[in-house]
């Protein structure tokens, strides 16, 4: 068990980023200053994924950027198709949520617990469901 500001930081995260050990991290994963990664996500930086600042994974998230369905129902002979993966700055992801590959995620977003995030959600919303749906927008704030 290690302290979880080490955990990120031994893997090259921004300043002020916590990661719990139970986080599985895979590829190429970058991720901004001042993020909370909960326990037991799954980080899968495979095909490319990109976190801004100030973003909260809640526990459970499972972030793609590769699917190995096509290899496996085509008995092998097809490779996983890749895709970068983007959270902007400012986002919440609640608990259990899932995002797949190729999904831009904008700034200032609060993506819902147990949502199935398979399309991409502009900066200033507010998205939850399976599939994920933008149910509002976000009110404005002074960001200084």
């Amino acid at each position: 068990i290690t302290e979880r500001s080490e955990n990120a930081a031994e893997y090259g995260f921004g300043e002020g980023t916590t990661c719990y050990d139970s986080v599985v991290i895979l590829g190429d994963v970058k991720v901004g200053k001042n993020c909370w990664i909960g326990p037991n996500v799954l980080l899968d930086g495979t095909g490319g994924l990109e976190i801004g600042d100030y973003v909260c994974i809640d526990s459970g998230v499972q972030i793609y950027s590769h699917d190995s369905s096509q290899r496996f129902v085509n008995f092998g002979k097809t490779e996983d198709p890749r895709a970068p993966t983007k959270i902007g700055s400012g986002v919440f992801i609640g608990p259990n949520a899932l995002i797949t590959m190729g999904v831009s995620i904008g700034d200032r977003v609060m993506i819902g617990a147990m949502s199935f995030v398979n399309k991409s959600i502009p900066s200033g919303s507010v998205a939850f469901g399976s599939p994920a749906r933008v149910t509002r927008k976000l009110e404005a704030i002074d960001p200084s």
